[in-house]
């Protein structure tokens, strides 16, 4: 897909730059219901990760272990919703947000990018519970699909949603599936190279994760936006906005 029809198609304040992990920060823990309560409140985009628990429930958590975020050790695909509920709270007293939970606190207010994230193969039956309860969405516009999976992203073509595929540079054999999708998410180091340029020039890109101010100027005349954390929404905005 084109740049300038991909841009069509989205809401706008996408390109405003994504809240990485929710509008995150020493008080709110990432991925939580705090953060992401912040990230409506400033009207900035977020995104966040979806996991398949035991039980074929949607949850919300980076890594598939929350320990990182709850301080105690758990596969999130080897434990129920109910175990996840009676056993771990975020370091910020919050519970492991559900899919359901944060579509009915956003409520369409700020658009959202979803991230599946695929574990032990398990893109099939991921991509089928988000594909269902993606149903209830009305305005496609304000969501984007992305995934370091293509396998994932591709049962989601012609249902009206926007993807763009994930490339870190620690797992580029993935790079040639860029246009099975419509967008590319890539890490912020491969716009150093002129392929990604040229790529760039046709292409919606994101690049993340941002936490610097000049990371930011270094990527204007690369990126359409910006995945962020650690930085004031409206710097990234204003620095996205008013690029020469």
């Amino acid at each position: 897909m084109t740049k300038k029809k991909f841009i069509s198609k989205i809401d706008p304040r996408f390109l405003y730059g994504i809240a990485h992990r929710g509008l995150h920060n020493d008080k709110f823990t990432e991925n939580g219901l705090k953060a992401f309560k912040n990230a409506i409140d400033h009207n900035v985009a977020f995104e966040y990760d979806l996991h398949l628990t035991k039980d074929n429930e949607l949850v919300v958590c980076h890594d598939e272990n929350l320990k990182r975020t709850t301080g105690k050790e758990g596969i999130i695909e080897d434990l129920t919703l109910q175990e996840i509920r009676d056993n771990y709270r975020l370091l910020d007293g919050g519970v492991i947000p559900t899919f359901q939970e944060v579509l009915d606190l956003n409520n369409e207010q700020v658009p959202m990018v979803i991230e599946l994230k695929v574990f032990r193969l398990n893109y099939k039956p991921l991509a089928k519970k988000a594909m269902e309860m993606m149903k209830q969405i009305k305005d496609k516009s304000k969501i984007m699909l992305i995934s370091f999976d293509p396998r994932s992203l591709w049962p989601f073509r012609h249902k009206g949603f926007l993807r763009s595929l994930l490339v870190a540079k620690s797992d580029e054999y993935t790079w040639p599936f860029r246009l099975t999708v419509e967008s590319g998410d890539l890490e912020q180091v491969f716009f150093k190279e002129k392929r990604v340029q040229r790529y760039a020039k046709r292409h919606f890109v994101n690049a993340w994760t941002i936490e610097k101010e000049e990371e930011i100027d270094a990527l204007l005349p690369y990126v359409d936006t910006v995945t962020f954390q650690y930085l004031d929404p409206e710097l990234v905005k204003n620095k996205l906005t008013n690029r020469r």
